[in-house]
């Protein structure tokens, strides 16, 4: 658990794992953080991986600067962390902002990425999801916690795991209250620029997709997206999982994870 200062920001990261394992990189989603949203995957990954996460400017203990964000100004970020820590390459994961991310390394930094994991993102934004974020947006500019967090959660989340985690949606409206809303704000702006579906075929690193298959919010038709244009790429879809499978699927989310990455030399 530490801070570096990169590309201008300093970054909150962590690392687990044996020193000497591949590296591999979870990228946030857009109300993640990294010292507390991987309880799930850290442990079973860092077993197998030296394992980096991170919070992006603009999340979680990582500064919130206050110009505008990009995913290509994020993967800037990310590359020069590595430098930093003398990491040559990794595996490159994120999961929904941390997916645009993703793609936004790859294709800036192709030599870097040993390979690619895609989780319930995008490489466009169609025009009923930009209207969710501006949703959330309006939301944002509120400063309520409680309009923010009722504006997201049913996009989160699949029915049946809202109705059956009160206590941890509870826990998790308390954590909203701490957010930075201008920052939330920036990401979610930067969000609305992303379209990497013309430039999906120049990815030359293998990619595993997966897709909840009741993500209302990147969902599977997005996923199709980028299954077909990304070369080689494998597709799994989770069954009965909304948008934050790392959360509603863990066991398996980390077995599709790692079962990929074993395949990769």
């Amino acid at each position: 658990m530490a801070h570096i200062h990169v590309n201008g920001v300093n970054l909150y990261y962590e690392l687990h794992g044996r020193e000497n394992a591949p590296v591999l990189v979870l990228n946030n989603g857009v109300i993640m953080n990294a010292a507390s949203s991987w309880a799930y995957q850290t442990k079973a990954l860092a077993a197998h991986y030296r394992l980096l996460l991170y919070d992006c400017r603009g999340q979680g203990q990582s500064d919130h600067s206050d110009s505008s964000y990009s995913m290509e100004l994020h993967a800037a970020d990310l590359a020069a962390l590595l430098a930093a820590l003398a990491i040559p390459s990794a595996h490159i994961a994120g999961i929904s902002y941390g997916g645009e991310v993703a793609q936004a390394f790859a294709l800036a930094y192709p030599h870097q990425t040993r390979s690619l994991i895609l989780i319930d993102t995008v490489s466009e934004v169609g025009p009923e999801l930009r209207l969710t974020i501006q949703s959330w947006l309006d939301a944002l500019k509120t400063g309520d916690p409680l309009a923010f967090f009722n504006a997201t959660i049913p996009w989160n989340f699949s029915p049946q795991f809202i109705a059956n985690n009160a206590a941890l949606l509870a826990d998790a409206q308390k954590r909203y209250a701490a957010l930075d809303f201008p920052a939330v704000i920036r990401l979610c702006e930067a969000f609305l620029e992303v379209n990497f579906t013309p430039r999906l075929g120049k990815i030359a690193a293998p990619t595993c997709i997966m897709v909840g298959e009741l993500d209302l919010l990147k969902g599977p038709r997005y996923a199709q997206i980028l299954h077909q244009g990304i070369p080689h790429s494998e597709y799994h879809l989770l069954v009965g999982a909304g948008h934050a499978t790392c959360w509603e699927r863990p066991q398996a989310f980390n077995t599709i994870l790692l079962g990929f990455l074993a395949k990769q030399i």
